[in-house]
């Protein structure tokens, strides 16, 4: 299907065009005032709405094969396009484990059947996610987006420094969930000030800054690609920008709602437990210097939906995990760029064009790109309501407040994934 999107205003980067931008045959044409349609396209009249590249999400739960009654991929990937995301990239915490060639595909028939928009699964860093037996990291490399164990971190130094020496060989990315679990002492939020005063376990800081330390001290030694997973404090921000610094190759990822939120903020109600925990205040702060001053390279929403029984069970018993695609940008926009932490043209960086380069994924605006992109009207705002949501998770620390920004039309290689 070819496609002509009339009277945008294109945002790529810091720049800004207003004009039409045509797609043939899955492919950006031409974009500019005069640039016409095709006999066969169809036309969107994009008045009033802002054009940028497709989003990419780097670290997404779609739950299945294995946990269906949770997400579905068809389920998953609608409400990505929902959320204005033409990629997403699929963690292995799944069942069976794609830690092989027979169980990636698996995973794989079920994206083929019924994704609406890209979807590229990580393989496991190890057997069943142990920490004990590497996987066949040359065989896998070329299907899937990187490795990880997400979920727990690799828990033995000498195992990761094979693994990370491994992955290292193939070029790809090694996307690690950093977490020492003799430091976690049973905990399930922050330990801050709310875990004291309300009497619960708290997770302290340093379990997970001190993986990240390690991870960043074996990358120095194998040259491996690390990604650091969801990072959420302020001693992991200040390790990564000293690794940068150094010239390793080390990126990482943070989540919207670390930006938004702080421990203070919490309530007693699954909707508020994730892992990492949501911090102190001064975690977000530094998270938000992060994403200013490039220290963090991706915002990924981690979106991990679970049955609305195993979210109604308090803070201590829920399980961990919220849902995020679907809110993603709009709070990003909201609580980032409207409040002046970001320009909009860092937000797309963050959000769709680091996690391309990185990660070596398509897409994009520019002629000759798979036109990967998404409508938006950023001056609308609306109540975020978890019924509306297409995803089957609907818990969200987000839930009845105000956002700015409605997808209007996301694309994918020159076909409609999502229209509002």
């Amino acid at each position: 299907m070819n496609l002509l999107i009339k009277n945008a205003e294109i945002r790529n980067g810091e720049s800004t065009t207003r004009g039409n931008l045509l797609v043939v045959d899955g492919v950006v044409s031409a974009i500019g005032a005069d640039v016409d349609g095709t006999p066969d396209c169809e036309v969107i009249d994009a008045e009033g709405a802002t054009l940028h590249p497709g989003l990419v999400d780097v670290h997404v739960h779609l739950r299945e094969p294995g946990f269906s009654y949770k997400e579905t991929i068809a389920d998953g990937s609608r409400a990505a396009a929902h959320g204005g995301f033409t990629t997403v990239c699929t963690m292995p915490n799944l069942k069976p484990i794609p830690d092989s060639l027979e169980t990636l595909e698996e995973q794989r028939d079920i994206i083929r059947r019924d994704a609406v928009i890209e979807v590229l699964p990580y393989a496991a860093i190890t057997r069943k996610r142990l920490g004990a037996e590497l996987c066949d990291y040359e065989a896998l490399a070329p299907l899937v987006a990187g490795f990880s164990d997400d979920g727990t971190g690799v828990q033995s130094d000498e195992v990761m420094k094979r693994a990370m020496k491994a992955i290292a060989a193939t070029g790809k990315v090694l996307a690690a969930h950093c977490e020492v679990e003799a430091l976690l002492n049973k905990g399930y939020i922050h330990d801050g000030e709310y875990a004291r005063t309300h009497g619960h376990r708290g997770i302290c800081s340093e379990s997970e800054w001190k993986e990240i330390e390690r991870d960043i001290n074996i990358t120095r030694e194998t040259g491996c690609r690390l990604h650091i997973c969801h990072i959420s404090t302020k001693e992991g921000v200040e390790l990564v920008r000293r690794a940068k610094k150094e010239g390793l190759p080390v990126t990482c990822e943070t989540g919207a709602h670390y930006l938004a939120f702080c421990d203070a903020d919490l309530r007693e109600e699954g909707r508020f437990k994730m892992n990492p925990p949501l911090r102190s205040a001064a975690d977000r702060d530094a998270l938000l210097e992060g994403i200013a001053d490039g220290t963090i390279d991706c915002i990924a929403s981690d979106h991990a939906p679970h049955s609305a029984e195993e979210k109604s069970l308090g803070l201590e018993k829920s399980a961990m995990g919220v849902t995020g695609i679907e809110v993603s940008l709009p709070a990003v926009y909201t609580y980032a760029v409207r409040a002046g932490h970001i320009t909009f043209g860092r937000m797309v960086e963050l959000m769709a064009d680091a996690p391309r380069r990185i990660f070596g994924i398509e897409g994009g605006i520019r002629p000759g790109d798979r036109a990967d992109f998404t409508l938006v009207d950023f001056n609308e705002k609306y109540t975020v309501n978890p019924a509306e949501f297409l995803s089957k998770g609907k818990a969200t620390p987000f839930e009845g407040l105000e956002l700015y920004g409605v997808v209007k039309t996301t694309v994918h290689a020159g076909k409609i994934a999502y229209r509002k």
